[in-house]
């Protein structure tokens, strides 16, 4: 049998890429998705598709539960990947809006992660990569909710990486910068969701950033296709010796290296650049 993975959030974007090219390599692949058009969509790319609702235990414990029956308890990777980023200011978040983007992006990966550790254990071999973001170190103006989560997610990941010294399951975090995906569409969605701009003392920053997330193609520097998030996905499946951490795009590099040699003032005046301070 050839080796085998669980990607999430394969509708669009990293997902749906990696997917394809994790299958054409020989992976067995099982992808996720959560709206039935999508299912059947990658169903009929060829895609082993299966619906996968991280805010919703008995889906996770189905999905987990389906792939190590169809892999006899020997599923070798999972790809955490599907997220969304929750635009606003942090003081217009509301308790409500910060659980939904926690639900997706980082209590849900942990329920699924945990739900196939003891069969990778068994099996004493087993590769769980997280894909984060650079918003998981650097933090940046009207991204809160994102950035928190992020952070979250990396603080889970570091310490389960030093459990699982010894067994033979190695974790990996990617950090990808700016990606060519749905991500800012899906964005300005959650961001009338939640969000009332009208009623916000930051109304003004919020018209520059619908702009910037309507904005058709890439709107920041140096954006990558998803090819390049697919490139360290495949090192930290396939080396003896996979990295704790790979940065994706140079912003990413840029942020990384810079976060290490500046002082935390001069570092918020590069992420308030950077970011556009909501105004771009």
């Amino acid at each position: 049998m050839s080796e085998s993975i669980l990607i999430t959030g394969c509708s669009s974007g990293i997902g749906h890429h990696v997917a394809h090219a994790l299958q054409t390599r020989g992976y067995r692949v099982f992808a996720t998705a959560r709206n039935e058009e999508d299912i059947a969509r990658l169903n009929s790319e060829g895609l082993e598709t299966l619906y996968l609702e991280y805010a919703d235990s008995d889906s996770i414990r189905s999905t987990a539960n389906h792939v190590l029956e169809q892999t006899d308890g020997k599923l070798y990777a999972l790809f955490n990947n599907g997220a969304y980023g929750q635009p606003g200011a942090v003081e217009d978040l509301s308790r409500e809006a910060l659980t939904a983007q926690f639900e997706a992006n980082f209590f849900g990966w942990h329920e699924l992660t945990c739900a196939l550790l003891p069969s990778m254990r068994q099996q004493q071999r087993g590769r769980i990569i997280q894909n984060s973001s650079v918003l998981g170190f650097a933090a940046m103006a009207y991204r809160g909710a994102y950035n928190a989560s992020k952070f979250a997610i990396e603080g889970l990941t570091d310490t389960l990486r030093l459990e699982l010294q010894g067994s033979g399951v190695h974790v990996s975090l990617i950090e990808p910068g700016p990606i060519v995906s749905k991500f800012r569409d899906n964005g300005y969605k959650i961001f009338n969701k939640y969000i009332n701009a009208d009623k916000s003392i930051h109304k003004e920053a919020y018209e520059g950033m619908i702009r910037r997330l309507t904005t058709e193609g890439p709107v920041a520097p140096f954006t990558l296709p998803p090819d390049a998030v697919h490139v360290k996905v495949l090192h930290a499946l396939e080396s003896k010796r996979p990295k704790a951490r790979y940065y994706v795009t140079k912003p990413t590099w840029f942020m990384g290296i810079t976060k290490r040699f500046l002082s935390t003032r001069q570092m918020d005046r590069v992420l308030m650049k950077a970011g556009g301070g909501g105004k771009r």
